[in-house]
């Protein structure tokens, strides 16, 4: 803004004063409120993950069928079978949603991307649980047609699938809190990685494997896995008479699993961002 000389101006004038001071700090932005924030980041999450993400499960999809069909030269049938087509199944989310997304969040830890998510006025769950819904989300595809290939190839029943709308969000909402948490906790990029490696490892062994031929300390390691409740959920529809209740109590305990995870997830990102 140009100034006028005390010279020029008539005599007994006072200088006009700006309206804007300009040493003034501009106002902030009001806080966004957590669903539309979430929706936000969870649109741009999906958006990249289609194009990043499309040849990471493609092979996720690839190595469960894979799993599956070596293990058909192991497994007839009964419970066994089951077991191996719903572990094979959840393993699809704990790959994208356990593995790469502790991935993701170690290299934003890494590079300074969490700075742009904290200079952004929306709250820490809500980059949380966008991030972990739609790499959850993309799992999507990967366990539909896993579950349908498994069930063809071990003469299993197809009409219990739908449960998939329940095992896929509350197994994905574990599985992804998890790795969220893994990611972000991790001192290192390198180190985010290999627990992320290590998570879906898990996930593999311990949910692929029949229940019943595991020693018993790794059975217990079995139960403390949050993919585990979901593996079972899945496995006990395959029967010619689900036992209902049981298939709700698993789902029920998977959705705890997901909003602790989720939880912790939400502190380890707060944690991170102020350092």
């Amino acid at each position: 803004m140009s100034t006028v000389s005390a010279e020029v101006l008539p005599t007994g004038a006072l200088p006009v004063r700006a309206r804007d001071d300009e040493g003034a700090a501009a106002p902030l932005a009001p806080r966004a409120r957590l669903l539309p924030a979430m929706a936000a980041v969870y649109r741009a999450q999906l958006s990249r993950a289609r194009v990043a993400r499309i040849p990471l499960l493609f092979v996720a999809t690839f190595q469960s069928i894979g799993i599956m069909v070596l293990m058909r030269g192991v497994v007839d049938g009964g419970s066994e079978a089951r077991a191996v087509v719903a572990g094979s199944t959840v393993l699809v989310v704990a790959f994208v949603a356990l593995n790469l997304l502790a991935q993701y969040f170690g290299q934003l830890r890494a590079t300074g991307g969490l700075d742009h998510y904290a200079t952004l006025p929306v709250p820490p769950a809500a980059v949380v649980l966008g991030a972990a819904g739609a790499y959850a989300s993309f799992t999507v595809p990967g366990t539909a047609v896993t579950a349908v290939a498994g069930s063809v190839l071990f003469g299993l029943p197809l009409g219990h699938l739908w449960i998939l709308a329940a095992v896929v969000p509350l197994a994905g909402a574990a599985l992804a809190g998890l790795g969220a948490a893994l990611g972000l906790l991790a001192p290192r990029q390198e180190m985010a990685t290999l627990l992320g490696q290590l998570g879906m490892s898990a996930a593999l062994l311990l949910g692929v494997l029949p229940p019943e031929r595991l020693p018993g300390p790794i059975g217990w390691a079995r139960d403390l896995l949050p993919s585990t409740y979901g593996v079972e959920a899945l496995a006990r529809t395959f029967d010619p008479h689900p036992d209902w209740a049981a298939v709700a109590l698993d789902l029920a305990v998977c959705g705890v699993v997901g909003v602790v995870s989720l939880a912790v997830a939400t502190w380890a990102y707060r944690r991170a961002a102020v350092r």
